[in-house]
């Protein structure tokens, strides 16, 4: 397949795509109803805003440790249906039938409700390692932004859903939401065993078995530093983007002045717009160089969040009304999810591209313990500069994150599509 299929361009890896995609789409689902509705299922036992906020950090804190683990873990697994499938279709339907349980658990007492959470998010990710890794393992490098794109708008899709269509299920049913959302879960993990088969490039071998730390060092001894300057990029952009998102809600409210029931309009809006690009998005980092494309979204980024406080005031100065100075935030917000999916859908492809087969699921852990580390410590600094300085602060703290970004890329040397992996 390879070598004709390459031949015939990202097209002849579209369909296993899509169908590698149906992984993403439930994380997409879950996501959202997770974070819609489990800080309400604990508001029913516990009154501090801080406690409902620390058992919210629980699944980041879980990702810092466990993906990479899970990850090493299934670089290094050999069996019929592969070496990621194994903790896919074990994962993925356990996963599924503790997020059904959620609700019930809600239910019964605080307790019952800790518990379920904990264990459903040592699964859920646990899953997600395996889960992103089996793309690359599937498409060859050349492919993999396009690719990147194509997984991304599933999981976008999945969000929509989740947000658009499974939420109004509550009126029907508590928990029916969780139920609809476990069986698309237990049906994607079905589709994804019976009809994606994992490529094992010539050439590749066993691997040496390495701990997890000794693959970790092996990661960043290797190469040109291209490894870490990615990561520490996708840290300081993480920083902006995990600072900036939890606040926009509130900046609606309390800023312009929209009802608590448009509080995620913001968000809704970039992600439609992040849906509409991430495809185009890839075959533009192809053409152009994943490098030149993710320095361009950077930049942009920076000029869109410091626009934000800018044309707010002014807008404000010059006696705009509510609906005005809503529609221009909102605008700048679609601006903004455009181009932030062009981030997210060829940084990870940079660090695949210096990968090698039996390492694959390292970096892929990587990404995400440096990007959870930004998770975890960006609402909390981003919080402190509304005390000190109001909202228009966490925008100007979100821009100059990303500048820092924009420089630290620029010494970005490997990872591009045309680049041989290792």
């Amino acid at each position: 397949m390879a070598k004709n299929d390459t031949k015939k361009g990202f097209s002849a890896y579209m369909p296993v795509t899509f169908l590698i995609g149906c992984g993403f789409f439930t994380m997409g689902l879950m996501d959202p109803l997770y974070d819609t509705y489990v800080p309400l299922f604990l508001r029913r036992y516990i009154g501090s805003n801080t406690l409902v906020g620390g058992v919210m950090t629980l699944d980041n804190i879980l990702q810092l440790f466990l993906i990479p683990v899970i990850a090493v873990w299934s670089d290094r697994t050999r069996t019929r249906i592969g070496r990621r499938m194994p903790f896919i279709v074990v994962m993925l339907p356990v996963s599924a039938v503790l997020f059904h349980l959620i609700p019930i658990m809600a239910a019964l007492s605080l307790s019952a409700l800790i518990a379920i959470l904990f264990i459903f998010n040592i699964f859920k990710t646990s899953v997600r390692g395996p889960i992103v890794a089996l793309m690359p393992d599937t498409i060859p490098g050349d492919f993999r932004s396009e690719a990147n794109g194509v997984i991304n708008t599933m999981g976008g899709i999945g969000l929509i859903v989740g947000t658009l269509a499974l939420t109004r299920l509550m009126n029907i049913q508590p928990g029916l939401p969780f139920t609809v959302a476990g069986g698309c879960i237990i049906a994607a993990a079905l589709i994804l065993l019976l009809f994606v088969r994992e490529r094992i490039p010539e050439g590749a071998g066993e691997d040496s078995h390495l701990r997890v730390v000794d693959s970790v060092r092996t990661a960043f001894s290797s190469g040109d530093s291209s490894v870490a300057r990615i990561l520490l990029s996708l840290f300081f952009w993480f920083m902006a983007y995990e600072g900036v998102k939890p606040f926009l809600g509130l900046y609606l409210v309390e800023a312009v002045g929209v009802a608590e029931s448009n509080a995620a309009l913001a968000q809704g809006i970039a992600g439609i717009s992040s849906v509409l690009l991430a495809i185009p998005t890839g075959y533009f980092a192809h053409r152009m160089g994943r490098r030149n494309y993710i320095r361009l979204s950077l930049a942009l980024l920076t000029v869109v969040l410091l626009l934000i406080p800018a044309t707010g005031a002014i807008a404000l100065s010059r006696g705009f009304s509510q609906s005005g100075r809503l529609g221009l935030f909102l605008a700048l917000m679609f601006l903004y999810g455009a181009v932030w999916i062009g981030v997210v859908v060829n940084s990870f492809p940079m660090l695949w591209q210096m990968a090698a087969f039996n390492n694959m699921g390292i970096y892929t852990g990587l990404y995400y313990t440096f990007s959870q580390s930004a998770a975890i410590l960006a609402p909390p600094v981003t919080g402190a500069v509304i005390d000190l300085s109001g909202y228009p602060g966490i925008f100007i703290f979100g821009g100059a994150c990303m500048l820092i970004a924009w420089f630290i890329m620029g010494r970005v040397s490997a990872g591009e599509a045309r680049d041989r992996p290792k």
